[in-house]
């Protein structure tokens, strides 16, 4: 059996540099104490990460199940590569971008030089970025509840009622619609055109992935040389490992307006979950803990209503991080004394 050493060994490395990177650039901007400061916030900030991603690992554990194999390795090798540079570099670089109508270097010279600017750009769009989230995260929450195909429940009374109404066609879809509508009412005007077209794209890509994830799959079974779960699933983990990482990109100019300093410590805290959802894999911790994906799953329900909320009013993340926290540790605790009154009446 693995030890916890050989799942998180390049987590540890990565960590290592990252830090002593982060320490480097600060003694560039301010020797000794530039150098301890830079280090000091790219641990709170991998810290967070780690915090705000407990849910993801869970919920990408319980996908790369079913995955093909040669995808799975495609997802845990080019994926983290996505979601480090792509989510926590590329997506910050082009939201500031499109948002200072310059380009991509223009974009990189403003993150470098007017940190400050960068920040106020980045906050400037965090309306549309919590709409595409809090959209995206809602319906992937209520696709798992809403199935009547799931036949474990953790709160027993909610989501047995849940499962009821799966066979009402487009339920889901219409529950996220209101939630919607119900967030545009409350915004200003200046602000209600905005937040619907973000929410509506979210709404649409998570279609778009579920059917091209149903096209694909139907095609390997079709043809019988590959398992399903291949491109689609792959693209619906990385659709969802970015509507994770807004809130953490968003929240983490409250801490540092560097860009690259933000980068180094998020970047640390994606390693850390690829870790665990590879640990959560090999060692089927999901069978052992039978209500851990209910807590996950409760967790991404929550933190798409925070997203909402945040439109309206600023919500620390530390709130989102302790609610996730402890929505799965009390799962866990659940299914420690599920265990144990199973074996008892073994």
């Amino acid at each position: 059996m693995a030890t916890t050493w050989h799942y998180f060994r390049w987590a540890f490395a990565f960590t290592l540099c990252g830090l002593v990177l982060a320490g480097f650039l600060g003694w560039q901007t301010g020797g000794a104490q530039g150098a301890a400061g830079f280090f000091l916030v790219a641990s709170i900030l991998a810290v967070l990460e780690i915090s705000l991603s407990f849910d993801n690992a869970i919920v990408n554990a319980n996908k790369l199940k079913t995955m093909a194999p040669v995808w799975r390795h495609r997802f845990l090798t080019w994926g983290i590569i996505i979601a480090v540079f792509g989510m926590r570099i590329v997506f910050p670089l082009a939201v500031v971008a499109v948002a200072a109508q310059v380009g991509p270097w223009q974009a990189v010279v403003l993150a470098w030089s007017q940190p400050d600017e960068y920040a106020r750009l980045m906050d400037e769009a965090h309306l549309s970025i919590a709409a595409f989230g809090g959209a995206f995260l809602m319906m992937v929450a209520l696709g798992f509840f809403i199935d009547e195909e799931k036949d474990i429940d953790w709160f027993g009374t909610v989501e047995c009622r849940l499962r009821s109404i799966a066979s009402i066609q487009g339920i889901a879809t219409g529950l996220v619609c209101l939630v919607i509508l119900l967030v545009t009412l409350a915004l200003p005007n200046r602000h209600d055109a905005s937040f619907l077209f973000a929410a509506l794209l979210g709404l649409v890509v998570f279609q778009a992935v579920e059917a091209l994830g149903q096209v694909l799959d139907a095609e390997a079974e079709v043809k019988g040389g590959a398992a399903a779960g291949g491109l689609g699933a792959f693209l619906y983990l990385e659709v969802l490992d970015a509507s994770f990482s807004f809130d953490g990109v968003i929240g983490a100019f409250a801490l540092t307006q560097n860009l690259f300093l933000i980068a180094i410590g998020l970047g640390i805290g994606a390693m850390y979950v690829r870790s665990m959802t590879i640990m959560l894999v090999e060692k089927q911790t999901l069978t052992q803990f039978r209500y851990l994906e209910h807590g996950a799953f409760w967790s991404i329900l929550a933190l798409s209503v925070i997203m909402f909320l945040q439109t309206l009013w600023h919500i620390p993340e530390l709130i989102t991080g302790l609610i996730g926290a402890t929505m799965i540790g009390l799962s866990l605790l659940s299914s420690l004394r599920f265990n144990k009154r199973a074996a008892r009446e073994a």
